[in-house]
C-alpha cells in the first residue's frame, strides 16, 4: 500500500499491510518457548527446537565395534529433533578403561538420516588403566554431511580399543539448524 495525503487508513487497509504483515514475523510464528528460526530457503523460516537426554546410570562394555551398554545402563541416552541438512551435537560423559585401551561415545542417526556412530564425532579417552575423565565434545553436521532434512534420532553408542570401558554421566544435546 502507498499511502497518500489526506487519504482515510480503513480498518481493511490496517489488517492487510500491517496486522498480516506483522503476523509473518518469527515472533508471531514462534510456538514454543527457546524455540530458533533457521531459514529453509529464499524468504523461508522453520521454528526448531534444541534438545537433551541425560541418563546418569552407570554401564558397561568390552565391544570395540559402537553398540549400547551392558545393564544396568539403558540404551542411549536418545534425542529426537526435527532438522534440517545440519545440527550441532554435543556429547558428554565420565568414561574410564580398565586396561591401557580408550573409551568413546558417539552416536548413531537414524530417522530421516541414517550415520552410524564414528570416532570423529565421538568423545574419547585413551591410555591410562583405570583412571577417568569427565569429556564433552561437539560436532557440527554440515550440508553434505549426510543429515536429511526431517525428523532425525540421535541414539549414544559406546566402544572401546580393548579392557572394558566404563561410562557414566552421560549426556546427549542436539541443537538442529
Amino acid at each position: 500500500m502507498t499511502a497518500v495525503a489526506g487519504s482515510v487508513f480503513t480498518a481493511a487497509q490496517f489488517n492487510q499491510f500491517l496486522r498480516d504483515n506483522l503476523n509473518e514475523t518469527a515472533v508471531a510464528k514462534a510456538t514454543a518457548s527457546g524455540s530458533h528460526f533457521v531459514a529453509t530457503g529464499i524468504n523461508s523460516l522453520a521454528e526448531r527446537r534444541a534438545d537433551s537426554s541425560i541418563d546418569l546410570a552407570s554401564g558397561t562394555t568390552t565391544a570395540t565395534s559402537f553398540g549400547d551398554l551392558n545393564a544396568p545402563a539403558s540404551a542411549g541416552p536418545t534425542v529426537t529433533v526435527e532438522t534440517g541438512p545440519m545440527a550441532m551435537v554435543f556429547v558428554h560423559a565420565t568414561l574410564q578403561n580398565s586396561g591401557a585401551g580408550s573409551s568413546r561415545m558417539g552416536y548413531d542417526v537414524g530417522g530421516a538420516s541414517s550415520l552410524a556412530a564414528a570416532d570423529n564425532r565421538a568423545v574419547g579417552f585413551f591410555g591410562l588403566a583405570d583412571g577417568a575423565l569427565i569429556a564433552t565434545t561437539m560436532a557440527l553436521h554440515t550440508a553434505g554431511t549426510g543429515l536429511t532434512p526431517g525428523t532425525n534420532t540421535f541414539v549414544a553408542k559406546y566402544r572401546v580399543s580393548s579392557g572394558t570401558g566404563t561410562f557414566s554421566s552421560r549426556r546427549l544435546t542436539v541443537f538442529p539448524l
